[in-house]
């Protein structure tokens, strides 16, 4: 998904001092991916990390927007009215996707990239577009504007050219994904973060209470506004850089009164679309969203006008979840 994000997660410094953990780190979806693993072989750690940044580039080759072969390519150039099977993991971003769109009161739409190119010059810089530019744009976003056929792993769309782009929810899902691969090599005390925006913790290490982040002030870095230890659950973050915008799909303008999110959820998936999500999100639709989905919780900052201290940061859900420490 076309946005900006600022980076406001962590690894707590202590992590360093957790007996037995090895890190590594790859290079993946323009971001560095790193995978904390408590294992007493340090060899077969290794192995099993290198197992999941393999599966991490196979994703990238079928999900990146860049790829010219990937299936989000060959959508972006498909014509209208025309039916195109799917490999199944696009399928499954895409079927995510459909459904957090939904759910999130059309805030997360992976269809957002007209609107984006409308507000931002070639080179990335800001510019104003006029209303005129943004109708036009209007006329391409929208997850309205396709079907999923199940059956057949299928995508159709009704317009042509659509943008799709799940920067959104692809480096969510690839964190999953070598989860998953992971448990299967028999590692269970681990920790995957995607650029520190998208977190996913397996089992705590030994004798803790879950694995240790820092949640930080975008704008005051030195002032950490939360240290929550995470278990088995997922942790994404979100923000405006002073370079970009975030777009709320539903008017066409850029979001304001917000300067960083986060989310926590069972998956990574889910957690890397609701930070984007909260952020376009009204504080009672955020409510609203959390009292109904009794699992995920946010945490939002109000933008520059405030001062941003605990007491003004307003959160949701069961924080409780993540052992929050303040």
């Amino acid at each position: 998904m076309n946005k900006d994000r600022e980076q406001t997660n962590s690894i707590d410094k202590t992590t360093a001092v957790i007996p037995g953990m090895k890190r590594f780190s790859y290079e993946a979806m323009a971001t560095t991916f790193e995978i904390y693993i408590v294992h007493e072989d340090e060899k077969y750690a290794g192995q099993a990390a290198n197992a999941a940044f393999f599966e991490l580039d196979r994703l990238e080759a079928e999900l990146s927007r860049f790829a010219e072969s990937s299936d989000i390519t060959r959508i972006n150039h498909l014509p209208a009215k025309k039916v195109f099977r799917l490999g199944l993991d696009a399928f499954e971003c895409l079927k995510i996707s459909y459904l957090m769109y939904e759910q999130t009161y059309k805030t997360f739409d992976i269809t957002i990239g007209p609107l984006y190119n409308c507000w931002h010059n070639k080179d990335g810089s800001l510019r104003t577009p006029s209303q005129e530019e943004i109708d036009k744009a209007m006329q391409h976003v929208g997850m309205h504007l396709f079907e999923l056929d199940e059956r057949l792993h299928a995508i159709w769309l009704s317009v042509s050219p659509l943008q799709i782009d799940l920067g959104g929810v692809g480096k969510g899902y690839a964190v999953d994904k070598m989860a998953e691969l992971l448990r299967e090599w028999g590692i269970n005390t681990a920790l995957i973060s995607g650029g520190f925006s998208s977190v996913l913790a397996l089992d705590a290490p030994p004798g803790t209470k879950g694995w240790p982040l820092s949640l930080s002030n975008p704008n005051n870095r030195k002032q950490v506004l939360a240290r929550p230890f995470l278990c088995n659950r997922a942790l994404g973050s979100s923000g405006i850089k002073k370079s970009g915008h975030i777009i709320d799909p539903r008017k066409g303008y850029p979001v304001e009164g917000k300067i960083a999110s986060w989310s926590s959820a069972p998956s990574a998936a889910v957690a890397d679309v609701l930070s984007t999500a909260f952020m376009i999100m009204d504080l009672d639709e955020i409510e609203k969203y959390c009292s109904s989905h009794p699992d995920q919780a946010a945490m939002i900052i109000p933008d520059d006008k405030y001062e941003n201290t605990q007491e003004e940061i307003k959160s949701f859900g069961p924080w409780q979840e993540v052992s929050l420490i303040e």
